[in-house]
């Protein structure tokens, strides 16, 4: 595993999307589907639109010290006053990072996701390896998606399921005191909401260590 290029075992693909997978080769040879221009409006939901949900959420909870405490107290409703609602959106739950903890989500039964903050789950969180070794492993998970925390730092990994699904609100990147919401939101990542991944930190392009 590496930070944005992973191996996957394919061969435990769920039922239902092996299913997927044969009805999109049937349209795609019968010419109702183009398949490059719908891997790019599913790349477009999974990495652009999903996202910027959450990173509103996450600069919220950075710059509204009331929020915050709405948001760790009742994520679902504090989501919902963003108008963030819907499936997969209910029983939501936000985790902090600190300077002593951090954070990591997985969902070791199947890929539960927080898809109205996130949009759609990449391909690495749905997988065996990932879904394994987060929980017996998370410090190296970590170090293979690039991020070295210091050795005293905490990692709590919190399991999804159905009832739960969780938010990770990165730490706030230092000398960004003065930055408007929409020039925060572009710290914000993806991978920093599921905990595989940190805040960017502007003074070194690079995610905060």
């Amino acid at each position: 595993m590496s930070g944005h290029d992973h191996d996957h075992d394919h061969s435990n693909l769920s039922e239902i999307e092996l299913r997927v997978r044969a009805l999109e080769t049937l349209l795609s040879e019968k010419g109702y589907i183009d398949p490059p221009a719908l891997d790019a409006l599913i790349e477009t939901y999974e990495t652009k639109i999903g996202p910027k949900n959450g990173a509103r959420v996450v600069v919220k909870a950075w710059t509204d010290p009331e929020y915050r405490d709405r948001l760790l107290n009742d994520a679902t409703a504090a989501i919902a006053e963003l108008g963030f609602t819907g499936r997969q959106g209910e029983h939501m739950v936000a985790v902090e990072n600190t300077g002593t903890t951090h954070n990591m989500v997985v969902c070791t039964l199947c890929s539960c996701y927080p898809w109205t903050v996130l949009g759609l789950p990449p391909v690495w969180y749905k997988s065996a390896p990932y879904r394994s070794r987060a929980v017996r492993d998370p410090r190296g998970v970590l170090d293979e998606f690039g991020v070295k925390l210091p050795e005293g730092k905490d990692i709590k990994v919190w399991d999804s399921t159905a009832e739960i699904r969780y938010l990770v609100i990165p730490e706030r990147p230092p000398g960004t005191g003065d930055w408007d919401e929409e020039r925060l939101a572009g710290l914000v990542t993806r991978d920093s909401m599921i905990g595989t991944g940190l805040a960017i930190d502007p003074r070194a392009k690079e995610p905060v260590a």
